[in-house]
């Protein structure tokens, strides 16, 4: 996906880093290049405008997740925001049942570069799980799905000089819901958008206070699900694919969007 910038500077800042005077383009913008149908079809569901609201809004949840998750990862005590809470209390919950350790504070929100292969991003956390060391990137996506792959193996490649010991990466994901007490429907809001799956498998999404059914029948209509408290989830999922397998999907992404991006390279040569 192409990022629209207005000049030389703007394209610099939001596609990228400076790193020693040098500069980087931005794991993520790489990435973004790989098509992704679910999003395609949500902004097709929601509208342009109605969809950009929400991805921000998302973000802007997300961000407070990952950044209480990362204080409670180094031992301190996280800024808690009510709307979150119960993503970061299950968390806590999760981190006092599993070994996670963190050395210290360098292993969070790492900036990594490859100089070879002329890329750099800023990672979650460096951690040792269960005896191994290695990549942990948090999600508050509603799954956690293979596109994962090529962000954690572009900062496996970035790693493996100064951490010849790393051994693989993780996906934690976070997020929250709510159940129905009648039916066992369970409704994510995220962004402002409510999702209903119901207790099946099917659901429905509620968009401008229409809703949109898909599945088959349910137990509740739509007025009378008896919604509990929200509820805290986490995932933690260990990426075995081969890693340089997907360092080669995630460089041959590069290619493409270094293509794609050609008139603002050639300007930074």
């Amino acid at each position: 996906m192409s990022v629209y910038s207005k000049d030389i500077e703007e394209f610099k800042s939001s596609s990228g880093y400076t790193i020693e005077g040098l500069w980087y383009p931005r794991v993520t913008r790489i990435v973004d290049m790989k098509s992704k149908p679910a999003l395609l079809k949500f902004y097709a569901t929601m509208g342009y405008d109605r969809a950009q609201l929400i991805s921000k809004q998302s973000a802007r949840e997300g961000t407070m997740v990952h950044e209480a998750v990362e204080a409670l990862l180094l031992g301190k005590s996280p800024t808690m925001n009510g709307k979150m809470a119960p993503s970061v209390e299950a968390f806590l919950e999760f981190i006092e049942k599993n070994k996670i350790k963190v050395i210290d504070e360098s292993h969070v929100e790492r900036l990594v570069h490859h100089k070879e292969h002329k890329y750099a991003g800023t990672l979650d956390v460096l951690a040792t799980i269960g005896g191994k060391f290695g990549v942990l990137d948090i999600k508050t996506s509603e799954g956690i799905y293979r596109d994962y792959n090529l962000q954690t193996a572009a900062y496996m490649g970035a790693l493996m000089n100064e951490f010849p010991d790393i051994k693989t990466r993780w996906i934690l994901r976070i997020d929250q819901s709510q159940q129905c007490l009648r039916c066992g429907a369970s409704l994510r809001t995220k962004g402002g958008r409510k999702k209903v799956r119901l207790a099946n498998g099917s659901g429905h999404l509620f968009k401008n206070g229409f809703h949109a059914h898909y599945g088959v029948s349910r137990a509740c209509e739509d007025d009378e699900h008896d919604w509990g408290p929200a509820k805290g989830v986490v995932e933690l999922k260990e990426i075995t694919d081969d890693w340089e397998e997907d360092f080669k999907a995630f460089l041959a992404a590069k290619t493409l969007w270094e293509w794609e991006n050609k008139k603002w390279l050639k300007e930074l040569r």
